[in-house]
């Protein structure tokens, strides 16, 4: 991703790599661990840009106000396409009215399961 085009404010999707016994129905990519108890899957983040980074890394934030750095260069962040902005809007809305600062927020990388 072209970190020059982001400003804060726009609307990002990461795609975040999760695992559990019973995935929910966002899941995608979906298979079973070696061990066969649990499932590892994706799951479609919906996040706001907080702030660019001069060292080619980005800040986003959650709809509950935590904070993630990830690379800019991350293949799993993308801008939403036109259809996705109108389909997940009220996805995205949440995360803007959220204050910039809150309890809990974290500068962990987001790819940390």
């Amino acid at each position: 991703m072209d970190v020059n085009k982001l400003k804060p404010g726009d609307w990002v999707i990461y795609r975040k790599q999760k695992s559990s016994k019973s995935p929910g129905e966002r899941a995608i990519e979906v298979r079973p661990a070696s061990s066969g108890e649990t499932y590892q899957y994706m799951v479609d983040k919906f996040w706001i840009v907080e702030e660019v980074l001069g060292d080619g890394q980005i800040r986003l934030r959650t709809r509950r106000g935590k904070q993630h750095t990830v690379p800019a260069d991350d293949l799993r962040l993308r801008t939403p396409r036109w259809w996705e902005r109108i389909l997940y809007r009220n996805r995205f809305e949440p995360a803007e009215l959220t204050p910039k600062t809150s309890v809990g927020a974290t500068n962990e990388p987001a790819s940390n399961g």
